[in-house]
């Protein structure tokens, strides 16, 4: 499957566009992970979002962070595919654009959802340390470095 993939600064997001954002989110991380948690968290206005569109239906989504606004490297969180969507190679699609737009020669720090480890390990991915509780769900830190990891469209 084809997406139409754009990219927006906070400041370029309509009403609409922030909507399908926090629906999406909301869609998957609350509702389908049974998982109450903060997502306003003050983030999404200093982060590029990149977004995956099928037609005028949003199923695809992160947010990408300069040094500083999450971790002390770059990073991209808020990754989240669209369930009916979900099987057709769109997660992994998803982080190595998300890679490709923080730029591929850089060390990028992310907080993954445990059960995903292997989709970022498949994109050069390393995990670090033990897992930890994140809002009820098991996660693991992890790095990538562009000297031992390349991406590919």
């Amino acid at each position: 499957m084809k997406l139409d993939w754009k990219i927006y600064n906070w400041s370029e997001l309509t009403t609409d566009i922030l909507y399908s954002i926090l629906a999406l989110r909301s869609e998957v991380f609350v509702v389908e992970q049974d998982c109450v948690y903060q997502d306003i968290d003050g983030k999404d206005q200093r982060a590029k979002h990149l977004l995956g569109y099928d037609k005028d239906l949003l199923v695809a989504h992160s947010r990408l962070l300069k040094p500083g606004d999450y971790f002390d490297l770059h990073s991209f969180g808020r990754a989240v595919v669209k369930k009916s969507h979900r099987g057709l190679g769109l997660g992994d699609e998803l982080i190595k654009r998300s890679i490709k737009e923080l730029g591929d020669q850089t060390e990028i720090k992310i907080s993954a959802q445990y059960h995903l480890e292997k989709l970022y390990q498949n994109n050069g991915f390393v995990s670090v340390g033990d897992t930890y509780l994140e809002d009820g769900i098991p996660h693991i830190a992890m790095f990538r470095n562009p000297s031992t990891s390349s991406v590919v469209l």
